[in-house]
C-alpha cells in the first residue's frame, strides 16, 4: 500500500521532495523489516526512479546505496554508469562493482569518474593498469597517493611515460619509499629533460652543453640509486638501462670508480648473458685474458679495456672504505690512478676515454672538497671566533634610525654588503664605537667587534670588508625630509666621498651620541 501511494505521489511532486522520498524508500529497503512482497515492490519503485528526469533523485539513491553490500545490484550497476554527479559516490565506495566493470568505466569515463575509481579503498592490479594506460593526470595522481592501490611495475612505467613531465606526478612518486629503482630513474630522466629544455630555451646553455650536463647527472643518479637497490630491484634497473640504451661503457666505468661493485657486476651480467657467479669469478681473475674476454662478450669497446683493468687493480690495491667521505676520497684516488695509467700507457689510448677520465677527475675533486667543507662545518671549525670584552649599551624605547645625509647620487639601492653611506637601525645605543664591526645573521642581528662581545643591534654600520652574513632591511632613501640627527652629519663632496679611505665611516657613533 505504501509503495503504491509513493508511485502515485512522485508523478506530480517537485524534484526536491521526490529526492527526499526516494532517499527514505531506499533506506527502508536496506534497514526495514519488509515482507518479500513489499521488498519486491520497493525495488521496482526504485528501479522506476532511475528514469527520473532530475539527477537529485538518482543522487539520493547513490548516496544511500554507495557503501552497502546488500543494495540491489541492478540499481548499483545503473548508478555507476550515470552522469558523474550521480556515479561518483558509487564508483568510489560500492563493494558490488567487479574489476571488469571498473576497467570498462575507467576506459569510457571522464576525469571525475576516473578519479573516483582511483580513490577506492582497494584497487586491484587490473584497474590500476587501466588508469595508468588511459587515465587522466589527475586520476594518476590520485592513484599514486592511494595506499590501497596495487600498482604493477609496468603500470608505474606507463604513468611515468604519459605524465612524467608534470611536476606534481614526479614529486608524489619520488616521495614513495617502495618505488622501483628503474621507475625512479625514469622519473629523474623526465626531470632532466625538462630542465635541459628550460635552460636551452633561456639561452643559458647550448643544446650540446645541456645534453652533456643531463647525461652526467643521469649517470650520477644511476650510481646513487644502484647503491640502494638490491636483487630484483637492481636487475630491474639494469634491464631498464639496457632497454633505453644507457648501459654504456662510461656508466659502467663510473660505477666501478665510485666503488659500486654491485652495479658493475650486474651490468656485465646483463650485457654478457653470463650468470652472476661466473662474472664475479672472471672479474676477480688476475689474468688479463679472462677480463678481456668478459668485456668483449659484454660488447664494450676494446679501447676502454685498459681503464677497466687499471680500475680493478686500484680497487684491489686500495680497498674500500665504508664512510661517505672515505668513499669520495677513494673514488678520487682511483680516478687519478686510472687516468695516470691511461696517459702513460705505451699504446695509444683513445681521446674520448681520456676526456671522460679527466671529467671524472674534476668531478671527484670537487665532490671531495664539498665533503671536506661539510665536515668542517659539522665540527664547528669554520665558525668565526672573536675576542671577548665588556660592552656597555643602553636599551632604547624605540629603534633609532641613523642615516647619512648624502646627496642623491649616493642613495643607491642597498647592496648585499653595507657601505658607509647606507642607513642602519639600532635597538640599543652603545657607549663607545667598535673599531671593526661584523654583522652575523642570528635570531636578531648582532654587531660583533674584534674587541667586543656581541651587542644588540639590528643593523650596525661597518666597513664593507669587515662584514659577513649580512641581510639588511631595505629602506627607501628619503630626500624630502632631513635625516635624523642631521647636525651630527656632514655632507662631503662626491670626490671626497669616493676618495675616502676604507676605514672611513659616516657618521661616527661618538658624533651621534654627542649630538644627542
Amino acid at each position: 500500500m505504501i509503495v503504491r501511494q509513493f508511485i502515485s505521489w512522485v508523478r506530480t511532486a517537485p524534484a526536491g521532495e521526490r529526492a527526499e522520498a526516494t532517499r527514505a524508500l531506499a533506506r527502508a529497503w536496506l534497514i526495514s523489516d519488509l515482507s518479500d512482497d513489499d521488498r519486491a515492490a520497493a525495488e521496482g519503485a526504485l528501479l522506476m526512479q532511475l528514469d527520473d528526469s532530475s539527477p537529485l533523485v538518482r543522487q539520493a539513491m547513490a548516496e544511500v546505496f554507495a557503501h552497502s553490500t546488500t543494495a540491489p545490484a541492478a540499481i548499483v550497476q545503473a548508478l555507476s554508469i550515470d552522469q558523474s554527479s550521480v556515479s561518483v559516490p558509487v564508483l568510489q565506495h560500492s563493494p558490488l562493482l567487479i574489476d571488469a566493470d571498473l576497467v570498462d568505466i575507467v576506459a569510457t569515463g571522464n576525469n571525475d569518474v576516473q578519479c573516483a575509481v582511483a580513490r577506492r579503498a582497494c584497487i586491484p592490479v587490473s584497474v590500476c593498469a587501466a588508469i595508468a594506460e588511459v587515465g587522466s593526470a589527475a586520476a594518476a595522481l590520485e592513484l599514486i597517493e592511494n595506499p590501497g592501490a596495487n600498482i604493477a611495475p609496468m603500470s608505474w612505467d606507463r604513468i611515468v611515460e604519459r605524465h612524467g613531465h608534470l611536476a606534481a606526478i614526479r614529486e608524489s612518486m619520488l616521495a614513495l619509499d617502495d618505488l622501483p629503482a628503474a621507475t625512479r630513474f625514469a622519473l629523474i630522466g623526465k626531470l632532466s629533460d625538462t630542465l635541459a629544455q628550460f635552460v636551452v630555451a633561456k639561452n643559458w646553455l647550448s643544446a650540446d652543453r645541456a645534453d652533456r650536463a643531463v647525461g652526467d647527472a643521469r649517470d650520477r643518479s644511476v650510481v646513487n640509486l644502484a647503491a640502494q637497490a638490491r636483487d630484483d630491484d637492481m636487475r630491474g634497473l639494469v634491464a631498464h638501462l639496457r632497454a633505453t640504451g644507457q648501459l654504456n661503457a662510461g656508466l659502467i666505468l663510473r660505477a666501478l670508480l665510485s666503488g659500486n661493485h654491485d652495479l658493475f657486476d650486474h651490468a656485465l651480467v646483463e650485457l654478457s648473458g653470463l650468470p652472476l657467479n661466473r662474472v664475479v669469478a672472471l672479474v676477480h681473475d688476475r689474468g688479463g685474458a679472462s677480463l678481456s674476454a668478459l668485456l668483449t662478450r659484454a660488447g664494450l669497446p676494446e679501447s676502454t679495456f685498459p681503464a677497466f683493468r687499471a680500475a680493478l687493480e686500484a680497487r684491489d690495491e686500495i680497498g674500500f672504505v665504508g664512510t661517505v667521505g672515505g668513499a669520495t676520497r677513494l673514488r678520487r684516488r682511483m680516478v687519478e690512478r686510472v687516468l695516470t695509467v691511461c696517459e702513460t700507457a705505451p699504446t695509444e689510448v683513445s681521446e674520448p676515454l681520456l676526456i671522460l677520465l679527466r671529467r671524472f677527475a674534476t668531478e671527484s675533486a670537487r665532490e671531495e672538497a664539498r665533503v671536506f667543507c661539510d665536515e668542517l662545518v659539522a665540527e664547528g671549525i669554520a665558525e668565526p671566533t672573536f675576542e671577548e670584552a665588556p660592552v656597555y649599551a643602553t636599551e632604547l624605547s624605540e629603534p633609532e634610525l641613523y642615516e647619512p645625509n648624502f646627496p642623491e647620487e649616493f642613495c643607491e639601492p642597498m647592496s648585499d654588503r653595507p657601505r658607509f653611506f647606507d642607513r642602519f637601525r639600532f635597538k640599543t645605543q652603545l657607549d663607545r664605537e667598535p673599531d671593526e664591526a661584523v654583522l652575523e645573521e642570528t635570531e636578531s642581528y648582532e654587531a660583533v667587534s674584534c674587541d667586543m662581545e656581541p651587542c644588540e643591534a639590528e643593523l650596525y654600520e661597518a666597513e664593507p670588508c669587515a662584514v659577513a652574513f649580512y641581510e639588511p632591511e631595505r629602506i627607501e632613501p628619503r630626500f624630502d625630509e632631513p635625516a635624523p640627527c642631521e647636525s651630527a652629519f656632514r655632507t662631503p663632496s662626491l670626490d671626497e666621498s669616493r676618495d675616502a679611505p676604507r676605514s672611513y665611516r659616516e657618521p661616527l657613533l661618538s658624533d651621534l651620541l654627542a649630538a644627542a
